[in-house]
């Protein structure tokens, strides 16, 4: 059995289902293996050890989820892109300038102070007046 459960699995995979079965005997999980209590002195009621013959033996419900390769011509062929040209990007960009500028007070880029000022007086004040 052990030779078939190997070309089952990776060696990471049977080394990371060993020990995960390993830290739930040293939890004290229920061994799934009637084992006798002279193989248990002889194997020093190690925990790997145990659930090394789990695995040999076929013991473990513990199973393994791949991830399939994923196919990149298709997903690159789904995408599609917007031909823009360089003209409609700067008359794109011009008119969101205009918008901005235009209701700058009503996005609060304009403080009430500033607007004021600016319209009693026509003109940026100086030092002199």
């Amino acid at each position: 059995m052990e030779t078939n459960l190997k070309e089952n699995f990776t060696r990471y995979e049977i080394a990371r289902i060993i020990g995960a079965r390993a830290l739930q005997i040293a939890m004290d999980a229920p061994i799934l293996l009637k084992i006798s209590e002279e193989k248990l002195k002889e194997i020093n009621y190690d925990a790997i050890k145990i659930a090394e013959l789990e695995f040999q033996e076929g013991a473990l419900p513990i199973t393994i989820n791949r991830p399939l390769p994923r196919r990149g011509k298709e997903k690159l062929s789904s995408i599609k892109e917007d031909k823009v040209t360089d003209e409609e990007l700067i008359e794109k960009a011009q008119e969101v300038e205009k918008e901005i500028t235009e209701n700058a007070d009503e996005l609060g880029f304009v403080e009430q102070d500033e607007e004021v000022e600016g319209i009693e007086a026509g003109a940026p004040k100086t030092e002199e007046e």
